[in-house]
């Protein structure tokens, strides 16, 4: 059975939010975009139209008394930069209409700036409201009485901002002052004090018993929800698969295998790589190219062989920081006397990783995420430390967090490795819109500073 995850007041919640966010866009492009020569009535059909097929593929309304302000910021960016693309994109469509940036950026940021102030202070105030008043309170009950059903129940009593009033526990495999009832006891308990939902631990319930419970949540309009009993488990993300007619709880893979965020990740890579394109390698290559030919002889960039998404191999590019030698499967180390001197200075500020925006516009790598290794390393880590391969699930980036957070560089010792991996899964397994934000401003930030492993 799904769990519904909405309150009782959520129903009016939603259509006052997005009728508050289409009445702000609407408005404001008419103010805006008054002097653009624009057919309003076409245009704002198709702002509409778009806005709530971007707000369905990235669930913009999807906020629930558990979601976090991280994740609504998150939220808010992608719907953001998605809008403004697709709003852009509307433009060169027609002759008669005038094209403004400035135009769109008041337009943006005063829209963006009233719908996350109205946001937030709509996501508090029922947050206050609900510890204050004790209104909107889900009552729910568990199942079982284990490990995770005790920290489940502290986490209703602890976070009362969450809006759940737990009332008690039921087994029949235990039996001690905190347990309410047997499981013969709950459908009774629950119709008497308008439980409204059910927290279940399947270790605790038998086939038949699960059977039943499921019929009595569905002719009562109960929801269920199911406790995974092992902390390996419990730590995943969980999707259900139903076939046919029957459930399979298993394991997704990450919000970066999700289509929608595949493709927004995408369209966040081209824009991203075509500003740093034309706006500092056009004038940066050829000027490099100088250095690099006055020093040594050979090609201005560097290309290699590296093991891309899925370990598909790809040629990564860079700017060329050593002399033409025979040993590039080698990682440099200090002092490295294959490193030029207009090399040195390259490795040191990260210049000769900026072509690598070449692979990010072709689509071999993504600005953002585990480093492309040698093959060497591949061949050397991947048997002999765990989860080494999971970084090939996605696509390798120009930066990542293992970076940011100094394992860069030469792999000295296993540990190195280890602690870069265990980044580069956390990275993966935890991806959002903000923590990219925030590699990248590390990664400038780095830059600046310098780094002791930048050689």
């Amino acid at each position: 059975m799904t769990a519904a995850h909405t309150g009782r007041y959520s129903k009016y919640i939603r259509p006052i939010s997005i009728f508050f966010d289409l009445s702000v866009i609407t408005s404001l492009c008419l103010i805006f975009f008054q002097e653009l020569n624009l057919n309003c009535l076409y245009y704002l059909i198709y702002q509409t139209a778009v806005w709530g097929l971007i707000a369905f593929f990235i669930k913009f309304y999807e906020i629930y008394r558990f979601t976090t302000p991280v994740e609504i910021v998150s939220k808010i960016v992608k719907q953001g930069i998605l809008f403004l693309l697709v709003i852009i994109a509307f433009f060169p469509f027609s002759k008669e209409v005038i094209f403004s940036g400035k135009a769109v950026a008041y337009f943006m940021v005063s829209s963006f700036m009233l719908i996350t102030i109205f946001k937030y202070l709509l996501f508090y105030y029922l947050k206050k409201y609900r510890i204050v008043t004790g209104a909107n309170f889900r009552n729910a009950v568990i199942i079982g009485y284990t490990p995770e059903s005790i920290r489940l129940k502290e986490l209703f009593e602890t976070r009362n901002d969450y809006g759940y009033r737990f009332l008690g526990y039921f087994s029949d495999k235990k039996s001690n002052a905190n347990i309410t009832g047997k499981l013969a006891d709950l459908s009774g308990f629950v119709i008497q004090n308008k439980v409204d939902e059910i927290y279940c631990s399947l270790n605790e319930i038998t086939n038949d018993q699960l059977k039943d419970l499921v019929d009595f949540a569905d002719e009562n309009n109960k929801t269920i929800k199911f406790i995974p009993d092992t902390k390996e488990i419990f730590s995943k993300n969980l999707k259900v698969e139903y076939y046919e007619f029957f459930p399979v709880l298993s394991l997704r893979k990450t919000m970066l295998h999700d289509p929608v965020t595949k493709a927004f990740k995408r369209i966040f890579d081209i824009a991203f790589s075509l500003v740093i394109i034309f706006g500092l390698l056009s004038w940066l290559v050829p000027l490099l190219a100088i250095l690099i030919k006055i020093e040594t002889r050979g090609p201005i960039f560097f290309k290699q062989g590296r093991p891309g998404i899925d370990e598909k191999e790809f040629f990564c590019y860079k700017f060329r920081s050593m002399q033409i030698n025979k040993t590039t499967e080698r990682e440099a180390s200090k002092n490295d006397p294959r490193v030029t001197k207009i090399g040195r200075f390259m490795r040191k500020t990260s210049m000769d990783e900026m072509p690598q925006f070449l692979n990010v516009l072709l689509g071999d790598m993504s600005v953002v995420g585990p480093r492309p290794h040698l093959w060497s390393q591949n061949k050397a880590y991947g048997n002999k430390i765990k989860k080494y391969m999971v970084r090939h699930y996605v696509k390798p980036g120009i930066t990542g967090l293992a970076q940011v957070r100094g394992f860069r560089g030469e792999i000295e010792t296993d540990e190195d490795m280890i602690n870069r991996i265990k980044y580069d899964v956390f990275y993966i397994e935890n991806w959002s819109l903000i923590l990219d934000v925030k590699i990248i401003v590390q990664t400038v930030i780095n830059i600046f500073k310098g780094e002791d492993k930048a050689y």
